[in-house]
């Protein structure tokens, strides 16, 4: 007999203000636990020193949140010039202190130049990436050091927000598996001294900004359930870059048994994933495989009702 899975069917996507202190998970778990909600995931951690926004996917939202994976971030940062610490930030050790040169608001606008663009980052020791099956912070908390691949990120834009001759604030908009913190390394080793960053806060994930943020304490001062649900966006935000295709009620029936249906792809490539909607009701995804077929991809337990 299945075991029966404990708490509520709750859909959604929750954009919530990590606290600083909390681990990802932590948070995670307040909501879910808030909710009721029967499953519950994230789509990409934070550092318990890091604030900001942290896309929850509650219930049927799980089964999209890896498109949120690949998504560009953006972060603001607090730059402090002067120390290198273990962890890159101001949670470490320091492991060197470096002398401050004189420097201008230009000077660290020159250096900012060089940085845009496609970039390459050595990976940190403190980092969630994995050596022969054990993670790297693991390793490191062991005061062990692995070699570690270089990777090409891209940094789309750098702004300096303030500066304060030995400190300064940034803006950032990155591409996926970019560490801000090997990024203000980088900088203030460019700038000839070390560096760490004291702050550091998410903005924008995807397609999500900072407007609609809820911390759990807003969460956790709403009525009841009803209201908490309320604060959810819908399952299909996660996929609203992709292309939509509605389907009839017969193809809908297709698609939940396995089967491709006939539909308008109207021009979308062979292979490319879309929407489905039967009416105004999202259902899931579909891989398109023909100008007028569809084949199920990741449906909706609800698509069947």
């Amino acid at each position: 007999m299945a075991r029966r899975r404990r708490g509520l069917p709750v859909n959604g996507v929750l954009l919530l203000d990590k606290p600083k202190g909390a681990s990802s998970n932590h948070a995670l778990q307040r909501v879910r636990r808030l909710l009721q909600a029967q499953k519950a995931g994230h789509t990409g951690t934070l550092d318990p020193m890091a604030t900001g926004l942290l896309p929850v996917c509650l219930g049927e939202a799980t089964k999209f949140s890896a498109h949120l994976l690949e998504a560009d971030k953006v972060y603001r940062t607090r730059v402090q010039l002067g120390a290198v610490t273990d962890t890159g930030d101001a949670e470490g050790e320091v492991i060197e202190r470096c002398a401050v040169p004189s420097l201008t608001a230009a000077d660290v606008e020159r250096v900012l130049e060089r940085f845009r663009g496609e970039i390459e980052q050595t990976p940190p020791m403190y980092s969630a990436l994995k050596h022969q099956g054990r993670k790297l912070y693991e390793l490191a908390r062991e005061g062990k050091s692995v070699e570690r691949a270089v990777r090409r990120v891209t940094v789309y834009d750098a702004r300096l927000l303030a500066f304060e001759g030995d400190a300064f604030e940034l803006e950032v908009r990155v591409s996926k598996g970019t560490y801000v913190r090997t990024l203000a390394e980088d900088i203030g080793r460019a700038l000839g001294s070390g560096a760490h960053i004291t702050a550091l806060r998410r903005l924008g994930t995807g397609p999500f900004d900072s407007e609609g943020m809820l911390p759990i304490e807003a969460l956790e001062a709403l009525a009841g359930q009803d209201e908490r649900e309320a604060a959810l966006l819908p399952v299909d935000v996660l996929v609203a870059h992709l292309p939509r295709l509605d389907v009839d009620e017969r193809a809908r029936q297709r698609l939940v048994h396995g089967q491709a249906a006939s539909v308008d792809a109207g021009g979308e490539q062979a292979g490319k994933l879309a929407r489905l909607y039967c009416g105004e009701t999202f259902i899931g995804l579909g891989v398109v495989t023909g100008p007028q077929e569809v084949a199920p991809k990741r449906l909706l337990n609800t698509a069947a009702e």
